[in-house]
């Protein structure tokens, strides 16, 4: 590749990332705050097996949404599902 090819590839490319910057920036802040969430909820489970209400009471998150991050979490072999307890099934952390 010649060197004015690179150097044109190369102002394309900081182009392109100032006009997306604030996409990339909006994602980012998203996979934080999700990755936030998550360490939340797996460090509620280090204690034992809870309900998805008493996740949403120790996190403080609404109850949506730790849904959602624990249905993942199983799906991805992080969280299994334990015994049930009333209504609710508890879930625990697998040790990988």
């Amino acid at each position: 590749m010649s060197d004015k090819k690179k150097q044109a590839d190369k102002e394309a490319m900081k182009i392109l990332r100032q006009q997306r910057k604030q996409s990339i920036d909006r994602v980012r802040g998203a996979i934080k705050s999700q990755n936030k969430d998550i360490k939340s909820i797996k460090d509620a489970l280090k204690d034992g097996g809870k309900t998805v209400p008493e996740i949403t009471a120790a996190t403080k998150m609404p109850s949506s949404r730790v849904m959602v991050f624990v249905a993942t979490l199983k799906k991805y072999g992080m969280v299994a599902e334990g015994p049930k307890d009333g209504d609710y099934f508890k879930y625990e952390l697998i040790d990988a």
